[in-house]
C-alpha cells in the first residue's frame, strides 16, 4: 500500500464499492424485469395470433414451432416450443380473465377474454414459471404476495409451497379469512395469525417413524434454526434455549424462546414427542405466567406459549385451558411433508360446515 492510499480514509473505499455493488444489483433488477415483461407481450402476440386461426389447437402449435425457430436463429438459446408455451400460458394467467358461458346441453362453450388492469411484475421470470403451475387462482396469488412480502428466493417459495403453507393457514380460519390470504397475504394482527397447524420440520431429518428424544429434536432444530425460523414465519426472533428461570428455590427450563417483533411479544415453545396430556398444558401455563409477570415490559403484549407435539386431542385443550384462551396453544407436528391433497379436502369440508 502507497503512502497515499493510507492516506485515504477507509469509508471512502466502502462508500465507492457500495455504490457499484448497488448499481450493479440495480442494473439487474431492472434487466429481469424488462425480462418478464417482454415475455409477457410475447404471450400477448401469440394469443392474438392464435385468435386468426381456424382450427386454434393445431394452429397454435404450428405458430410456436415456426416462432420458435426463427428466434432461436435470431436469438440463440431459450426460445423453444416449451418456453414459448410458458410465455402464453403467463399471458392467460396474468393478463386475461377466462369466462365461458355453455348452453343448456354443456355441449359447446365460448371464451371471451378481456385484458386485465395495473399489472406490475416485482418478481422473477423463474418465480412466475413456477406461480404459473398452481392452478387455484386464490392460493397463486397468496403465494406471489408472501414472495414479494418476504423477498423469498425461488428455492423458499418451492419449500413454502411443498409444505402447503396456504392450506395449513387455511384451516386455523374462516371462509372469509382464507379468502383474505389471497388479497393480503398473511397479515399478523394477533397471536392466532401467526400459527399454523401442522408446523412442518422436514428439515431436521428426522424420519416419521423414527424413535427419538426431544433433546435429539430440539438440537436438530437448534442447527437449522434457520429454517425454524422460516417455518414459524414473520416476526420471529430467536431469544434462547433452555432458558433457566427459578422461583421458591425451583429451577424451571423453557425447550425455545423467541421474540415477535410484529406482535411485540415473547414466545415460549415446549416441544413432545409423546401425546399432549393435561400436565403439558398446566405446565406451558406456568411457563406464560412467569414470563408475563416477571420478564415482559408494561408495554409489551401478553407472551404466547406454543406446545409442539406429534398428537393431540382438542377436547382436551378445550377443557383444560380458558374459554377465552388466546395466549396457549398446542400444535402438531410433522417431519415429513404433508399431502397436499388431504389438507385441501380437510379445506373443502371446513368450508361446507
Amino acid at each position: 500500500m502507497t503512502k497515499i492510499e493510507k492516506n485515504i480514509n477507509v469509508d471512502f473505499y466502502n462508500k465507492v464499492i457500495q455504490l457499484l455493488n448497488a448499481a450493479r444489483k440495480s442494473v439487474i433488477q431492472s434487466v429481469n424485469k424488462t425480462m418478464v415483461y417482454t415475455y409477457f407481450e410475447i404471450g400477448k402476440i401469440i394469443i392474438e395470433e392464435e385468435q386468426k386461426g381456424k382450427t386454434r389447437a393445431a394452429y397454435g402449435k404450428k405458430i410456436l414451432k415456426g416462432l420458435s425457430e426463427r428466434l432461436s436463429k435470431e436469438f440463440g438459446r431459450g426460445f423453444s416450443v416449451d418456453n414459448l408455451e410458458n410465455m402464453r400460458k403467463f399471458y392467460l394467467t396474468y393478463s386475461i380473465t377466462e369466462k365461458t358461458s355453455r348452453n343448456s346441453n354443456n355441449e359447446k362453450s365460448e371464451t371471451l377474454f378481456r385484458i386485465s388492469d395495473n399489472i406490475d411484475f416485482q418478481l422473477s421470470w423463474s418465480h412466475f414459471l413456477f406461480l404459473i403451475r398452481i392452478d387455484n387462482p386464490d392460493e397463486r396469488k397468496f403465494y406471489e404476495i408472501e414472495a414479494i412480502n418476504n423477498n423469498w428466493s425461488l428455492r423458499e417459495l418451492r419449500r413454502q409451497f411443498d409444505t402447503s403453507l396456504y392450506e395449513r393457514l387455511a384451516l386455523s380460519r374462516n371462509k372469509k379469512a382464507i379468502k383474505e390470504l389471497s388479497e393480503r397475504g398473511q397479515i399478523i394482527e394477533k397471536a392466532k395469525d401467526s400459527l399454523k397447524d401442522p408446523y412442518i420440520l422436514e428439515f431436521v431429518g428426522l424420519p416419521e417413524n423414527k424413535k427419538y428424544s426431544e433433546s435429539e429434536l430440539e438440537q436438530e432444530i437448534i442447527d437449522k434454526l434457520e429454517h425454524f425460523l422460516l417455518e414459524l414465519g414473520k416476526g420471529f426472533t430467536f431469544v434462547g434455549r433452555q432458558v433457566r428461570f427459578t422461583f421458591d428455590e425451583e429451577h424451571f427450563r423453557v425447550d425455545l424462546v423467541f421474540y415477535n417483533r410484529l406482535l411485540q411479544c415473547f414466545v415460549v415453545i415446549d416441544l413432545k414427542i409423546g401425546k399432549l396430556t393435561h400436565q403439558d398444558l398446566g405446565q406451558m401455563q406456568m411457563y406464560v405466567n412467569y414470563y408475563d409477570r416477571f420478564v415482559k415490559l408494561d408495554s409489551e403484549n401478553k407472551t404466547i406459549g406454543i406446545i409442539l407435539c406429534k398428537d393431540k386431542k382438542d377436547t382436551l385443550i378445550e377443557i383444560t385451558l380458558p374459554e377465552n384462551n388466546e395466549q396457549i396453544f398446542a400444535k402438531k407436528y410433522q417431519t415429513v411433508l404433508p399431502s397436499k391433497k388431504e389438507l385441501k379436502q380437510l379445506i373443502e369440508n371446513k368450508e361446507d360446515e
